[in-house]
């Protein structure tokens, strides 16, 4: 099979924060003022899960998430490095700073709509050290979760109406990966 050539992008609208491009017939998104999205799996010193909810207007519900955000979307730092990113995030949201972090998975966000790509971070030994909570109007609140608890945890939170994003149960999997090499070493 050879690889088709890339089309010629054509830009159709563009706001403040997004770019509706078409292709070959086919529409998506980009977000031009980034470099990168990243996802921070990570455990406090105790072993516990630090997750994060907060109120996402397209699906008009709380959603559970891992800490997470853009790379390269602070003015002044738009080569900013995903690692650093993913500190930045992790702090800002929920106030903890780890003491290791490593990229863990890279891949497309949602190749269907968008050509965002994420990658995963495990944070290893974090300690809270600011109340977190985001950045303006964010609102953003942390939950501190024992691993053994996260699935009733879970089940809890959409009994309640919130939503989980798949995002929590792929970084969760990776998770059961590593203790399951650790396990078996």
């Amino acid at each position: 099979m050879s690889a088709q050539v890339p089309a010629k992008r054509r830009v159709l609208a563009e706001g403040a924060h997004l770019r509706l491009m078409v292709a070959n017939g086919w529409e998506f998104v980009q977000r031009p003022k980034i470099t990168g999205i990243v996802v921070i799996v990570g455990t406090t010193k105790l072993g516990s899960l630090v997750l994060v909810t907060q109120w996402r207007e397209p699906v008009g519900a709380y959603v559970v998430e891992w800490p997470a955000g853009l790379a390269g979307d602070v003015p002044g730092d738009e080569e900013e490095a995903l690692e650093a990113a993913a500190r930045r995030e992790l702090f800002e949201e929920t106030g903890f700073k780890a003491e290791t972090m490593k990229a863990m998975i890279r891949g497309p966000l949602n190749p269907g709509i968008s050509d965002e790509m994420v990658t995963f971070y495990r944070a290893r030994g974090m300690v809270r050290a600011a109340a977190g909570g985001g950045r303006g109007a964010e609102r953003i609140r942390t939950h501190v979760v024992p691993v053994s608890w996260l699935f009733e945890w879970l089940e809890d939170m959409e009994e309640k109406g919130y939503l989980v994003d798949p995002k929590v149960y792929a970084g969760t999997y990776c998770l059961r990966q590593e203790m399951d090499m650790w396990m078996h070493d």
